[in-house]
């Protein structure tokens, strides 16, 4: 079940556009920087280590998952978990894939599967994009932490690759929102946009200090939280919470979605 609805994903126009889009900001980065370099007092509206591109091309893979993670990555989580039922439900294919001898357990859990899967997908291409642009343009050298250390480039790929394994991870949360939206709705882009707003919204309410009572329950807590991998020793701590917050919601949220479509009437 998993691979027929990773397949079918695979076949769709949308889920190659992302990519394209969310592959190519390292490209837009990285050109950007060399047609016009930064200077220090760019430093206060930038994204975390776009100054530090110059230096080395490792870094543009960093600043695309920065940049992409507010809006991006919300935008396909809506559109690969939200629609993940509501799609099939409003093209009137749910009540024809139910009839195979598939447990709507089993169903609910393929669409998850498969759409944490197309997220790891397009986190993949930001990083390699990033790389290798960065690379190109900047080439690829030893890292500085944000403590004063040094990492080797092998090094700093793999704490690259394990920030981009983070931000998926941390996004498990909303995707199991997006998901129990779908269930109880007929409508795909209305549980698309939904998922959507709700993501931008716990961003949002996460920057204001008069709401910090709530802070620690937003599922977007921690989202940014990877940078403590380019931290010696690495800071845990941010990382914990978002990822203990994003396994809350993701254990609610995906309860309510196997329960509730188990005792949904399909006629659509």
């Amino acid at each position: 079940m998993y691979r027929v609805e990773l397949a079918k994903a695979l076949h769709r126009w949308r889920t190659w556009l992302l990519a394209a889009a969310i592959g190519g900001i390292p490209f837009v980065i990285v050109l950007a920087i060399k047609l016009n370099p930064p200077q220090p007092t760019d430093a206060g509206d930038a994204p975390p280590f776009l100054l530090q591109i110059t230096t080395n091309g490792l870094y543009a893979a960093l600043t695309g998952l920065a940049v992409v993670q507010p809006f991006f990555l919300p935008l396909a989580t809506g559109l690969f978990a939200g629609d993940a039922v509501a799609g099939e439900a409003q093209a009137g294919t749910l009540r024809y894939l139910l009839l195979r001898p598939v447990r709507r357990t089993r169903f609910v859990l393929a669409k998850y599967a498969s759409a944490m899967t197309l997220l790891g997908f397009l986190v993949l291409a930001t990083v390699m994009s990033g790389i290798v642009f960065g690379a190109i343009a900047f080439g690829l050298h030893p890292m500085p932490t944000l403590s004063g250390t040094t990492l080797p480039i092998a090094d700093g790929i793999a704490r690259i690759g394990a920030s981009g394994l983070y931000m998926v991870a941390v996004l498990s949360g909303i995707a199991c929102i997006g998901l129990f939206i779908s269930t109880r709705t007929d409508s795909g882009p209305g549980a698309a946009v939904a998922t959507i707003v709700i993501a931008i919204a716990s961003q949002i309410m996460g920057q204001i200090p008069s709401l910090r009572a709530i802070h620690p329950y937003l599922p977007s807590r921690g989202w940014l939280a990877f940078t403590g991998f380019f931290r010696f020793p690495v800071d845990w701590h941010g990382m914990r919470q978002g990822l203990t917050v994003s396994a809350v919601y993701t254990a609610v949220f995906l309860s309510l979605a196997l329960v509730g479509f188990r005792r949904r009437d399909v006629t659509s």
